[in-house]
């Protein structure tokens, strides 16, 4: 009775706005139920940005203001990041580069397809319960994201690396993890968004979408390198698919820039998407 009580609670904040639970209070099963509500992103950035696998020191920044680039993708959190020690990420780091006119673009990198390509990342497999372990991870992303001050509002990009999206099995298994995490970030106001390469994880979430599935992720960031950066030719996706404002190119990888005598080994992104709101 206590636990129905809750779901009830739940639903009814859903109608009043965007619900906020305490951690672990969505199961799967109430996460399918309720169709997440579109949560607007609450800032939008289109230019030129890169990633780079640990967050660069606020020094760095300041250096790459000399660049081309005017935001950055911090791989904030999630157990398969290849660098989880991040020496300079924390709110004050947020902080420093927002003041410095950085925009933001929050990274989790947890579980990993059971068909991933790269042997570096098959040690954090989706295991048999992808719905239960994409709201854990969902909910872990979004508390991560409130302690260094990202706010409600903002994206999070869910990483899942190039995976056999042509494996009926695995693929089921990946997109039941992606849409479980998609509705539970939602369903706490966060803009739920996705990385992949464009031809796995995005090709898949493409077919999903052709196929009327819900809960997919509201957010495209599609890795094809080697070629012209655009956000609207990406052929994995049709025209009018997560329009407008909501793709990121990654069209170059590992490539080492200096600027203002500041050495970085980066991922090249074009965006026309949302971006973190820091508190």
């Amino acid at each position: 009775m206590h636990r129905r009580r809750k779901i009830i609670g739940y639903l009814v904040a859903l109608m009043a706005g965007v619900a906020q639970l305490p951690a672990g209070d969505v199961s799967a099963t109430a996460a399918d139920a309720v169709k997440p509500p579109m949560v607007k992103a609450r800032a939008v950035f289109r230019g030129r940005a890169f990633d780079t696998c640990e967050a660069p020191s606020l020094v760095t920044l300041r250096a790459w203001k000399t660049s081309q680039y005017r935001a950055v993708g911090i791989y904030f959190a999630g157990a398969g990041r290849a660098c989880p020690r991040q020496r300079w990420l924390s709110a004050a780091w947020l902080t420093g580069a927002r003041d410095m006119g950085w925009r933001v673009l929050p990274l989790y990198v947890g579980s990993q397809s059971p068909c991933v390509r790269a042997t570096s990342k098959r040690g954090v497999p989706i295991g048999d319960a992808p719905e239960d372990e994409g709201v854990d991870e969902a909910v872990e992303a979004v508390n991560r994201a409130a302690q260094l001050g990202i706010l409600p509002g903002s994206p999070i990009y869910l990483d899942m690396e190039a995976y056999d999206d042509k494996d009926d099995d695995c693929a089921s298994t990946t997109l039941a993890f992606i849409r479980s995490w998609t509705a539970t970030v939602s369903h706490r106001g966060y803009v739920p968004g996705f990385y992949s390469s464009a031809e796995s994880g995005i090709r898949h979430m493409e077919r999903a979408r052709r196929a009327g599935t819900d809960s997919l992720p509201s957010v495209m960031w599609f890795a094809r390198w080697r070629v012209a950066a655009s956000t609207d030719k990406e052929r994995s996706l049709a025209k009018s698919a997560w329009q407008p404002h909501r793709r990121i190119h990654q069209y170059a990888g590992e490539v080492v820039e200096t600027h203002g005598g500041r050495k970085l080994t980066i991922d090249r992104d074009l965006v026309d998407a949302p971006v973190a709101v820091i508190g």
